[in-house]
């Protein structure tokens, strides 16, 4: 298994560059490196100017890869939901028990994230915080609706349709699946983030994960349903 995990490329949709980072060693340090100074400065005092001086590299060459800082956000989110959908797909494809395959998913999407050595450019605990605290800003734009047509986000939109699928196997009847999908989704990194930063408005800390609340969220809704 950790062979086949090696093997695997990560992919995210082709519009969202110029040229796929994944092809040289220079777009490989442009995405690591993005992720160190985003994580320590945030993504809008990121400037492509203070990578290319990171990376040793003109910054002309880190617009060969990408138009703009926001095209960069945008796959660096990607990567991250392909990377989960990833993980959700190689942890629960053997499980035949509706129950138990939701409650893998519902982990996957909602635990803290670890390191994963099958990817050595990537630091995926610093990309999981800049998905925390950043990813909104890669759809609360003026552009959204054209950069969905362009399949921008299409990653993330099969991720909550995977996860709808496993709702609905549990109870097939239940109105409001898709919904649900996008709000474990969603609601997890908003529940981290509060852990983080407004500690007291949330029920989540080191004692309750957000992975405790949705998974008695879901269950009791879909039991609710069924009654």
């Amino acid at each position: 298994m950790k062979d086949l995990l090696s093997t695997l490329k990560i992919s995210v949709p082709d519009k969202i560059y110029i040229k796929d980072p994944e092809t040289s060693q220079l777009g490989k340090r442009i995405i690591e490196n993005s992720i160190i100074i985003i994580n320590e400065i945030g993504f809008e005092n990121f400037t492509f100017k203070k990578l290319g001086i990171q990376i040793g590299s003109n910054e002309s060459s880190i617009y060969r890869y990408f138009e703009n800082k926001h095209k960069l956000l945008l796959y660096l989110s990607s990567w991250y939901w392909a990377w989960l959908e990833y993980q959700l797909v190689i942890e629960t494809f053997s499980n035949s028990n509706n129950v138990e395959k939701l409650e893998k998913a519902i982990t996957i999407l909602t635990r803290t994230v670890e390191k994963d050595t099958n990817f050595s450019h990537i630091n995926e605990v610093l990309l999981y915080k800049i998905i925390v605290n950043e990813s909104s800003k890669s759809f609360l734009t003026k552009e959204v609706d054209n950069d969905n047509k362009e399949g921008y986000f299409q990653v993330y939109k099969r991720l909550v349709t995977r996860l709808q699928e496993m709702i609905l196997n549990i109870n097939p009847e239940y109105k409001f699946a898709l919904s649900l999908a996008s709000t474990i989704i969603e609601g997890s990194l908003h529940q981290h983030f509060l852990n983080s930063h407004f500690p007291s408005i949330t029920n989540c800390d080191n004692h309750k994960s957000p992975t405790e609340f949705f998974l008695h969220l879901v269950f009791h809704t879909l039991n609710k349903n069924n009654d």
